[in-house]
């Protein structure tokens, strides 16, 4: 049986949505679009509604539409996603100059309507714009270099070249063609040790070429291996345990709340994602209880997905923490928003010999964009006291 809460919700977020596309659709028929030739609102509002809910519609009938049907309207509705987000400031924005403007009358009548097309053209060329932008410097990540020191002994070992990567999200936006492109760059690096730091896949892993996936990441070589800690996304999607066989069965071991002594010189520890709480009603472990038996002598490596309560992996002995989840805001203004949630939402903090870096992460989440930050791939060179 459905729960009427959730209904409820659903009604209330569709009737904001389906409302704030009506005001884009709207304020684009009155600048622009009702001057096309030929353009009737019998044609121009059934093609504004199937661009603006082909994203709620695609995820909402998966179980029901072909394949190929899916991801296409699931593509399309994720780059509406982007179009909206900029025409709706864009458009706030001259609509409050025209409320100013309503009381002090600084522009005459006559050249606002004249100027209405004009106006219309340009917001619309400037958001193409912004949107075409950031769809191709999401698909240009960077290599970004972090040399550290952590002042202990690792046994025999000077120092260790990690690379991190987080926030793939593969599924049914980002395609093994990106994830080839990344497997590339990081044997390319010559790492000692590859992590994966949360959400290697979106919520659907079906929409992944999985064989050509798995392929991919048996590619990876590292002498230390390959690890990986699960994100919100694998347990949004419900496949946690689907996405630990298929990484595990790929090469890439999962740890999830445990952690792992590698060649006697320093210790891995990899956290399960508080969101297993919320979605699988169990409680992750304490980093003091994992951090039993751990020999704290040795330097103290922790992937954990969300870069949240830093208090705890410092007052714990944790030396170096690799986080990702916040995607940097992945489309400005929101690293605004992600600047006040967390205390780090991007690159390098220390606190005392507490160290932490926080990657924008590798792919994208709903539109496959990116303003105003870069997707990364975190390439860091540790040095061990002597």
């Amino acid at each position: 049986m459905i729960n009427p809460f959730f209904i409820l919700v659903g009604s209330v977020i569709f009737i904001i949505y389906g409302g704030l596309n009506y005001y884009i659709g709207l304020r684009g028929w009155q600048a622009l679009f009702s001057f096309v030739p030929f353009l009737v609102p019998k044609v121009y509002w059934p093609v504004f509604w199937l661009l603006s809910l082909s994203y709620l519609f695609s995820r909402f009938s998966q179980k029901f539409l072909p394949k190929i049907l899916y991801e296409g309207m699931t593509l399309v509705g994720a780059y509406w996603l982007a179009f909206m987000w900029y025409f709706l400031l864009v458009i706030t924005v001259l609509d409050l100059l025209r409320l100013i403007d309503h009381f002090l009358r600084l522009v005459p009548v006559e050249i606002k309507r004249s100027l209405n097309p004009v106006l219309g053209f340009i917001v619309f060329i400037l958001v193409v714009g912004i949107v075409s932008y950031g769809a191709w410097n999401a698909r240009h990540p960077r290599v970004n270099h972090y040399d550290l020191s952590i002042p202990k002994q690792a046994g025999s070992l000077k120092q260790l070249h990690v690379v991190m990567v987080s926030d793939i999200h593969l599924g049914t936006i980002v395609h093994n063609d990106h994830l080839t492109k990344m497997v590339n760059t990081v044997n390319q690096l010559k790492p000692d040790l590859v992590l994966f730091a949360g959400d290697v896949f979106d919520e659907n892993i079906e929409s992944s070429n999985k064989q050509q996936v798995s392929d991919n990441f048996r590619k990876l070589s590292a002498p230390y291996g390959v690890f990986a800690v699960l994100g919100n996304h694998e347990y949004i999607g419900g496949n946690a345990e689907e996405a630990i066989k298929y990484l595990g069965d790929a090469g890439v071991k999962v740890l999830r709340d445990s952690s792992q002594e590698i060649a006697g010189s320093f210790y891995l520890m990899g956290r399960d994602d508080r969101s297993s709480e919320r979605v699988n009603r169990v409680k992750r472990k304490s980093l003091t209880t994992l951090m039993e038996g751990v020999d704290r002598s040795l330097p103290i490596i922790l992937m954990d997905h969300q870069p949240s309560q830093l208090e705890e992996p410092a007052e714990q002995g944790v030396d170096l923490q690799l986080s990702g989840h916040t995607h940097a805001g992945q489309m400005f203004p929101i690293q605004f928003i992600t600047h006040r949630i967390f205390e780090d939402d991007w690159g390098y903090l220390r606190k005392g010999n507490f160290q932490l870096i926080v990657s924008s992460g590798y792919g994208t989440w709903g539109p496959p964009i990116r303003v105003g930050n870069t997707p990364e791939i975190v390439d860091i060179t540790i040095k061990f006291k002597q």
